[in-house]
């Protein structure tokens, strides 16, 4: 990283507290705030509003194929309402998708909004929420071990994921992507990588990409895996991956091309590599599996928020940084 280090700027206002967010809090389980709280690459058109897509439930070539939206009720949702709270798990470190506000202290976002809408459909008040913050390798354990009701925090559907945790219809469309200085050598996810350092987010889609194809590059240490060892290129939340790279630990990161681009607003001395995603992938809305009558009711909200809040969320949080977007995916639904 020679004759980078220097180039990247100090952050400060939301930058700043999201480093000093990621570095000390983002290792347990932590309450944040009981409500009131204030993928593709730049240019892509690839997300549309049209009607549900119907697919069987077979061997996992539609992992994002969801249950039937419903507005009934069940066991899990009448224990929410019989709480008054909606506890959701979301990222406090990701610029416009789940982050504090460093002027109110509350936290704000795309996926903070969509939380919101799922709260007032369920309990009828939008602050009827309990926020946790979790950090990327904990989010299926939260849900499985009952911290958490569902989990709203930029989490790609994938066949690996459906097998542990229930997801909703797409919400987002994105794909991986590298972020590196914009003086660096390397172009995207391909040779240029090889003989760098690259960081990825533990339990992450990155990393299981980097795992079939690092390019030669180091992206995992001796204490990877390792509980309570601190691994140089595996971390517990994406966002300690931009500290590294601008504290010269690390080359490059490799994350969703979405999370990236809020990372490049962060700091204008880093962009992304390789002109667009490698991967297309979509974010869900999770929740514990056998909890079907959420992912229902989840769906349903969805449903409804893809026929213009989606929109008024996207233009406030991500138009700057990801233009050309035109509309959530499309639901699919399975058949059998």
């Amino acid at each position: 990283m020679t004759g980078t280090r220097t180039g990247f700027r100090g952050w400060g206002g939301v930058a700043g507290m999201a480093a000093a967010c990621a570095l000390t809090a983002a290792v347990t389980l932590l309450p944040l705030s009981h409500g009131g709280a204030d993928g593709l690459g730049a240019g892509s058109s690839g997300q549309s509003a049209a009607s549900s897509v119907p697919v069987k439930a077979d061997d996992c070539k539609d992992p994002e194929a969801s249950l039937p939206s419903s507005a009934a009720g069940g066991p899990n949702i009448d224990a929410i309402r019989e709480r008054g709270k909606l506890i959701v798990g979301v990222d406090q470190n990701s610029y416009r998708w789940g982050y504090r506000n460093p002027a109110s202290g509350g936290l704000e976002g795309f996926d903070i909004d969509l939380a919101h809408a799922i709260a007032q459909d369920i309990l009828g008040k939008p602050d009827a929420v309990i926020f946790r913050a979790i950090p990327t390798n904990q989010r299926i354990p939260a849900l499985n071990n009952g911290t958490v009701d569902i989990v709203v925090r930029t989490m790609t559907i994938n066949c690996a994921r459906i097998k542990q945790v229930a997801f909703s219809t797409a919400y987002f469309q994105t794909g991986q992507q590298v972020l590196a200085p914009k003086g660096s050598s390397i172009t995207g996810y391909d040779k240029s990588l090889a003989g760098k350092k690259v960081c990825s987010a533990e339990g992450s889609t990155a990393y299981d990409a980097l795992e079939k194809n690092s390019f030669g590059a180091t992206f995992k240490d001796k204490h990877d895996g390792q509980p309570g060892d601190e691994d140089q290129f595996t971390v517990p939340n994406q966002l300690d991956c931009l500290v590294r790279l601008q504290l010269g630990l690390v080359d490059a990161v490799v994350t969703d091309a979405a999370l990236a681009a809020g990372q490049a607003a962060q700091d204008p001395a880093v962009e992304l590599k390789g002109g667009k995603p490698f991967t297309t992938e979509y974010y869900g809305v999770a929740t514990k599996l056998g909890k079907d009558d959420v992912v229902r009711r989840v769906n349903k909200v969805l449903d409804t928020y893809r026929q213009g809040a989606w929109t008024q969320a996207y233009d406030k949080w991500l138009v700057a940084d990801l233009p050309g977007i035109t509309g959530p995916p499309a639901p699919k639904f399975r058949t059998g």
